[in-house]
């Protein structure tokens, strides 16, 4: 990556023919929690403004990965900011070994989170509608529990809050994770490494759709920075902290503003019953299931991507006059 660009520099966009970067976006680093050197990309609209959407992508998942959403957000009146999480895409990476997918808890992510809201305020037409998946979604919710009062909606496509852990149950998962830090593995990968940029659309369970799948493959192929392989137990201890935060008694009851969420019916990655749960928790929640998804929802068929844009209509129109 050369030099530390200051924040505001110019960031890289990947554009390839087969996921071309949507007209007028650019990309741009930004000074994250404790200066890490984060990256963020606008998305303006071309027509008659309505809002904006805060775009918050899940683990592995860089900014060049929703451009086709970034398209579907702009026409519906929406300026959109997305942004590479700490530790993955172009941002700065917590590990020498950059496929490592690892975390130090989630304080950082939240302080990252502020820090984007607060440089691009400025260019961020309200109101403001969270709009993040899995970690993303996590995250968001996260720092709505914390107090982040400047969202008048959030939309949360298949959140992560709470992991699936296989056939472990998760107090046992908990207490290997725990021992891992006593030890000092925090850093170690938690599960088998892959590679990224290989193909594995038959055992991934994360889309049905071949088209989608392969375009996102050969943007990491074209610039493979923004790949990052299997998590750490750091990582893993962050997503069961984060997890657990939520959970709590009193975390999400005092967030008034409306909070859809959508779940994918062939989940396989994180627990449904957490997000259905969380949805009646939340004063002004609404919680879809679609039958036949899997985890990427906004990654799959159009016919399931049709159920997830109506869910997200709707939450549109609550949030936004139709006079705007």
């Amino acid at each position: 990556m050369g030099a530390e660009p200051a924040a505001g520099a110019s960031a890289p966009l990947i554009s390839i023919p087969e996921a071309p970067a949507p007209e007028g976006a650019s990309a741009e680093w930004f000074a994250g929690f404790g200066g890490a050197r984060l990256r963020a990309a606008l998305f303006p609209c071309q027509g008659e403004v309505a809002g904006s959407v805060v775009l918050s992508p899940g683990r592995t998942e860089p900014v060049e990965k929703y451009f086709e959403v970034a398209r579907e957000l702009n026409r519906r009146g929406l300026v959109v900011l997305a942004h590479d999480w700490r530790g993955q895409g172009l941002s700065q990476r917590m590990l020498p070994d950059r496929l490592r997918g690892h975390a130090d808890g989630f304080q950082a992510y939240l302080g990252d989170y502020d820090a984007l809201l607060n440089a691009f305020a400025g260019r961020l037409p309200k109101p403001w509608i969270g709009f993040g998946h899995s970690m993303g979604g996590c995250l968001e919710l996260l720092a709505l529990a914390k107090g982040e009062r400047r969202l008048s909606a959030a939309f949360l496509s298949a959140p992560m809050l709470a992991v699936s852990t296989g056939s472990w149950p998760v107090w046992l998962t908990r207490l290997v994770v725990g021992a891992t830090g006593v030890i000092g593995l925090r850093n170690a990968y938690a599960l088998p490494t892959y590679d990224p940029l290989a193909d594995h659309f038959e055992i991934d369970g994360l889309t049905h759709d071949r088209v989608r799948y392969d375009r996102y493959k050969a943007q990491l192929r074209t610039c493979p920075d923004l790949a990052i392989g299997a998590i750490t137990w750091g990582w893993l201890d962050f997503a069961l902290k984060a997890g657990a935060t939520i959970a709590a008694p009193g975390a999400l009851e005092h967030i008034d503003i409306p909070v859809s969420i959508v779940a994918a019916g062939e989940e396989r990655l994180v627990v449904n019953a957490a997000a259905r749960i969380a949805a009646r928790r939340l004063p002004k929640g609404a919680y879809t299931e679609i039958a036949g998804a899997y985890h990427e929802v906004l990654m799959e068929t159009d016919q399931v991507r049709a159920e997830v844009w109506a869910a997200f209509d709707s939450l549109m129109k609550r949030t936004i006059s139709p006079s705007a």
